[in-house]
């Protein structure tokens, strides 16, 4: 098995709360956020994800920004979007910020594209959403000849054309981009088409269920002629010292935002037996000790065939200080627990 799987955090800048359960502001999440990436650095990992939302419970409207900070505390941690709504966004002024981005940490940028899983973006920004699906395909198509870094021309429907412009700035390189779905096969061959890696947003059920999404992915890009690309793996979790503790410090933060999201969608509320069988070893949480954790990520690893796997280390209102100490075991314990496990063959089972 390869063990140069990368490996990486996500956060959407959460709201939390503090040691007397006072909601923090949204400007001391921030910098919450830039120490949490300070961090991941620290302790070894290779990317450090920030998401955008345009909603009160959650402090990123502008992940570029963010990560330009962390960008100038840091050396080595590749720095990206998970994801930006490229729906509500105009692809030119996307790829100028991260292009900007990567020039000033030295090559370091990446984006991951997407729809959104929350829609407050569409109203704020004079976006019909039942152009939701079409917005999405008509920029994804101008970003993309972005990345060339030629002169565009484009014939555009729901945004202006452009006849013959360069875009600046330019990038040493190419600049790096994804495409994140959240289980769509339509999604997952749109990616293959483009030529751009994948990410896949796992948040329930079994991760051995999104392997056939990666498969198709791999023949897709085979049948449009297209080299092989990475397939990464988004999914929440936190590590403590132990399964219980991890669970326990989780479970009322997790329930919130879950019963939060569901009272908006109309979703019953969330149960504690659910809580536990996702935190189990066929759920999307990676929740536990060390080895509990590295256990469950290798088995989602060979399943899938993963080439990075970012942990949501943000859950609801879960405090700065519990996440810290997540992060620092996740980088200095599980991800090297995971490469031993992924360089040692899977045993057959018994019987």
């Amino acid at each position: 098995m390869d063990t140069q799987v990368e490996f990486g955090v996500d956060t959407f800048g959460d709201i939390t709360t503090d040691a007397s359960g006072e909601r923090l502001s949204q400007a001391q999440v921030l910098r919450n956020v830039v120490e949490q990436g300070e961090l991941a650095e620290r302790v070894g990992l290779d990317f450090f994800g920030v998401g955008e939302h345009h909603r009160e419970d959650f402090a990123v409207s502008a992940p570029e920004v963010v990560l330009a900070a962390i960008g100038a505390r840091t050396e080595r941690i590749r720095l990206g979007s998970a994801v930006t709504v490229l729906s509500s966004d105009d692809p030119v002024r996307v790829f100028q910020r991260f292009a900007t981005l990567d020039g000033l940490t030295g090559g370091r940028a990446e984006v991951i594209l997407g729809r959104g899983s929350f829609t407050e973006s569409f109203p704020l920004f004079g976006y019909d959403l039942a152009q939701y699906e079409a917005l999405f395909e008509e920029k994804l198509e101008l970003f993309v000849r972005l990345l060339d870094q030629e002169p565009v021309t484009w014939e555009g429907r729901l945004r202006p054309s452009i006849r013959g412009l360069p875009v600046y700035p330019h990038v040493e390189g190419r600049l790096r981009a994804w495409i994140g779905v959240g289980g769509s096969p339509e999604s997952v061959v749109r990616a293959a088409h483009h030529g751009l890696p994948l990410v896949l947003a796992i948040i329930g059920g079994s991760p051995a269920r999104f392997a056939p999404l990666a498969e198709l992915y791999r023949k897709a890009l085979g049948q449009f002629g297209r080299d092989e690309l990475p397939v990464a793996v988004h999914s929440p979790g936190h590590v403590a010292d132990t399964d219980e503790q991890a669970r326990d410090e989780l479970w009322p933060h997790y329930a919130d935002i879950m019963g939060r999201i569901g009272r908006e969608r109309g979703w019953g509320p969330i149960t504690r037996g659910h809580f536990e069988q996702e935190a189990g070893p066929h759920g999307a949480l990676y929740v536990g000790s060390t080895e509990t954790v590295a256990q469950k990520i290798a088995a989602a690893v060979r399943a899938i065939g993963v080439s990075r796997f970012d942990l949501k280390y943000s859950n609801g209102t879960l405090g700065h200080e519990l996440m810290l100490g997540s992060i620092e075991r996740y980088g200095t314990e599980v991800v090297p627990r995971v490469r031993e496990l992924l360089a040692d063959p899977p045993r057959p089972a018994a019987g």
